[in-house]
């Protein structure tokens, strides 16, 4: 019987012991989520490579298999200030700090040890998708007349894969409906302490996520990050900011970003340390304007981006 695309249901919860099913719930652990592409499977094979008086392919042995998922999550606060969003389990797998101040915001910071793990469920109409062990990468997709999405990519340990009923009683309340980027809710936007008139703007966490079977072991595991992002604005006056000289010193500043205007539905991004890279100008149906690659560096450490969702 055909299986309908549309018929899927992503669930997610933090693992108390990376690698043990925390059994999502429909009614609490829900994700509303849109782009969902799991690969099950995904297989490394070694040739045999064997020596036979003939022409011919001596087949392979598989060596290792790990599964996948990509997603998309709109980026929309909470509803109130200083809870903890519905997607939060996510930013934490991908390597964020949750840091609650009671009534006021909640910040995500990345951490180099000690990350959280998710249990993912994937009901693609009655057929479950088990991942466990998952630890991911996200991106952050932020351009003007458009809705604000976080991409995830996640690996986990290879999926158990069983004819399960799609559960009912999903709960998708914790999520609020994003916000269009425009002038009226996107009113800060800060590159070096300028205020620009931005059009596109991504970052990338860039977590290098390795999964490692061995010997004894088997983990995913981050190795490193390497932020980066991309920037789009209108090109103005040098006296502005002479943004050509930034780039040829190598300056490190600061970028803002400031989404929402109601508490309970704001997204703050602050970066301390930001480098800016390989601009150029060009067309915006006749509106100059100039794009720019981001380096995004660390402070102290572990600071080189704090989301915070107020």
């Amino acid at each position: 019987m055909a299986k309908l695309m549309r018929n899927m249901l992503l669930l997610a919860k933090t693992e108390t012991t990376p690698g043990t099913d925390s059994v999502p719930t429909a009614a609490l652990n829900s994700i509303l989520a849109r782009g969902i592409a799991p690969t099950p499977v995904n297989a490394e094979f070694a040739d045999r490579n064997l020596i036979q008086p003939y022409f011919g392919f001596t087949g392979q042995v598989q060596v290792q298999s790990y599964s996948t998922i990509e997603f998309e999550v709109e980026l929309a606060g909470s509803g109130a200030a200083g809870t903890a969003p519905k997607y939060g389990p996510l930013l934490r797998a991908c390597g964020f700090s949750e840091t609650i101040t009671a009534s006021t915001k909640v910040d995500y910071a990345p951490i180099t040890s000690n990350q959280s793990t998710v249990t993912i469920y994937v009901f693609l109409d009655g057929v479950r998708h088990t991942m466990v062990n998952c630890k991911g990468n996200v991106s952050f997709a932020l351009s003007a007349r458009n809705i604000p999405v976080m991409r995830y990519t996640f690996t986990g340990f290879v999926a158990t894969v069983t004819d399960t009923a799609n559960p009912t009683g999903s709960d998708f309340t914790g999520f609020r409906a994003p916000l269009a980027i425009n002038k009226a809710n996107t009113p800060t936007f800060s590159l070096h302490s300028t205020a620009i008139k931005t059009t596109e703007f991504s970052i990338d966490m860039g977590n290098q996520v390795d999964y490692r079977n061995y010997i004894g072991s088997e983990d995913v595991t981050f190795t490193d990050r390497r932020p980066s992002g991309s920037v789009t604005f209108e090109y103005d006056a040098i006296s502005v900011r002479d943004w050509w000289t930034i780039v040829r010193n190598g300056t490190l500043n600061s970028l803002q970003m400031i989404h929402g205007t109601t508490a309970g539905n704001i997204i703050q991004i602050d970066a301390p340390k930001v480098q800016i890279t390989n601009p150029s100008l060009n067309d915006d149906n006749g509106i100059a304007m100039l794009s720019c690659d981001l380096s995004i560096q660390p402070n102290v450490g572990n600071d080189e981006i704090v989301i915070s969702v107020r």
